[in-house]
């Protein structure tokens, strides 16, 4: 048994600790709070528990008292728990708190630091903390005070005359107060200050101004919390080294609509580009009802003369089924292999095949024509291990050209509805500002939770990989906004951005 204290870092995935994540990989418990991100429960192994404790504004899910004694019971019951909070435990986190209960109750933990907000946040804003020429050394102070304590616990002398950059967490109800305190203590009114709003994510925004005006500055701009408010010299900054809201699709939310297994890709470019993404697989991968047709075709893989991959994932259903019957890419050795694009060649090249064609254009049409200039097909045996139900243009245009074609279901998509409440409501006040598609399959399935009414009045760009799933979208009334020249995820990604921040 044993109990980690670990800091999911300030909002931005990427920046939670390699020793985090491995301990979130083993661990039997998660218990997390409002600021530990969705995202990074995923990391935990499926079966894990899973304990919500988030604390919000006048809104606790627990107290801290049972939180500690949950611990310390999740413990005894010999299970590895990950306590996993925003920003640094130890950082105006309670972690202290949790850490003291533990030893009291003789169990075993540890505390993985985390990056806290209070560094963070300033730096995705351009805002070094320390600097040569303006500041050696930080302070970082809870802005959480009551305002109705008769004596503030800072010694607002201290803080105004320490030459320090002052960095307040959780100030943003106390912020007219802040100022006015430290002015009152011999801050300079012209001091630089500045407010980070969601400093990491996506949704980041922040203000720069001086100590005297911030507060009416952000009236009405609706800055809360979580939000940093940094004070000195170091705020100046921020117009010359502000990076991150520099990004291309920063302020922009793009749905993927992909299936889980396959959003990794486009999920990541998009948000490296500064977009908030939110994924809404409204497909998911499964295995077929039956094996049987596929498991026939691998056992007389001798027989084909080629073998066409429309996709990644048949890619990997077929290996799959190939290592389960004791074979290897050698079992391919007679027969050549297509490859629908480079996405599904990749995929191909991972498992020790080079694909002897991939079509120029990278759609079953392409296949087809690109496959009858390359080689003479009559008479030919073509396998083809794909989706069950996909469409029967490839092996209607293959059969045509006098090939013998044997279709196998290689795996299924079936509707996901995850999110389906929060898409709505976005959509419906309008803030979404791109849904993207990789299949004609995506837009049937998002379509068939999301009336395309809602879509269409949302305002919403709608980004299609090709001209089949664009075609999809038009024959329900809706418009293609977004279409890259070549039909890959990459390109999909590089339209949506130009379309978004079109280069100057």
């Amino acid at each position: 048994m044993k109990v980690f204290l670990l800091g999911a870092g300030p909002g931005d995935p990427g920046l939670l600790t390699v020793k985090a994540r491995d301990v979130l990989a083993g661990a039997d418990v998660i218990v997390y709070d409002a600021l530990a991100f969705e995202g990074l429960l995923a990391l935990a192994p499926p079966g894990a528990e899973r304990i919500y404790v988030g604390k919000v504004a006048g809104n606790h899910a627990l107290p801290q008292e049972r939180i500690n004694a949950l611990l310390v019971a999740k413990a005894r019951e010999g299970k590895i728990v990950a306590r996993l909070k925003g920003g640094d435990p130890y950082i105006f986190g309670r972690g202290g708190e949790e850490g003291e209960a533990l030893h009291d109750a003789g169990v075993p933990f540890e505390e993985v630091p985390g990056v806290s907000s209070a560094i963070a946040a300033p730096a995705y804003a351009g805002i070094p903390l320390t600097h040569r020429d303006f500041s050696s050394s930080v302070t970082i102070v809870t802005g959480h005070e009551n305002p109705g304590k008769e004596k503030s616990a800072h010694n607002w002398q201290a803080l105004a005359q320490s030459a320090s950059t002052l960095v307040f967490v959780m100030g943003m109800a106390n912020l007219p107060r802040i100022a006015e305190n430290l002015i009152s203590a011999g801050l300079d009114p012209q001091t630089p200050a500045a407010l980070v709003y969601r400093g990491t994510t996506p949704r980041q925004r922040s203000l720069v101004s001086t100590i005297a005006q911030l507060p009416e500055a952000a009236r009405g701009k609706d800055f809360s919390n979580p939000s940093v408010v940094v004070v000195g010299r170091v705020a100046g900054l921020a117009e010359k080294l502000n990076w991150f809201e520099q990004k291309p699709l920063f302020g922009k939310s793009v749905v993927v609509t992909r299936a889980r297994e396959q959003a990794g890709g486009i999920a990541a470019a998009l948000s490296g580009l500064g977009a908030e993404v939110l994924e809404f697989p409204t497909i998911a991968i499964r295995p077929p009802a039956d094996f049987s047709a596929l498991d026939s075709a691998v056992a007389r893989l001798a027989e084909y003369d080629w073998t066409v991959f429309t996709s990644a994932n048949g890619v990997r259903s077929f290996f799959d089924r190939l290592a389960l019957a004791g074979k290897d890419c050698r079992a391919l050795a007679g027969c050549k292999v297509a490859a629908i694009g480079p996405a599904t060649a990749e995929v191909l090249g991972s498992r020790g095949i080079r694909a002897d064609f991939v079509p120029e254009c990278y759609v079953a049409e392409g296949v087809a024509e690109g496959l009858l200039r390359a080689a003479p097909l009559k008479g030919r045996r073509i396998l083809l291990p794909r989706a069950a139900g996909a469409r029967d243009v490839l092996p209607r245009e293959l059969g045509k050209a006098g090939a013998q074609v044997d279709v196998v279901t290689a795996y299924e998509t079936v509707p996901a509805n995850a999110r389906k409440d929060e898409i709505l409501s976005r959509l419906a006040e309008g803030g979404l500002d791109c849904v993207s598609f990789g299949s004609s399959s995506t837009v049937e399935n998002f379509l068939a939770q999301v009336p395309a009414d809602v879509v269409r009045q949302s305002g919403s760009r709608l980004a299609a990989i090709g001209p089949v799933t664009a075609g999809t979208l038009r024959d329900n009334a809706l418009e293609c906004h977004i279409m890259p020249r070549e039909y890959t995820v990459p390109a999909l990604v590089e339209a949506i951005k130009d379309f978004f921040a079109p280069c100057p």
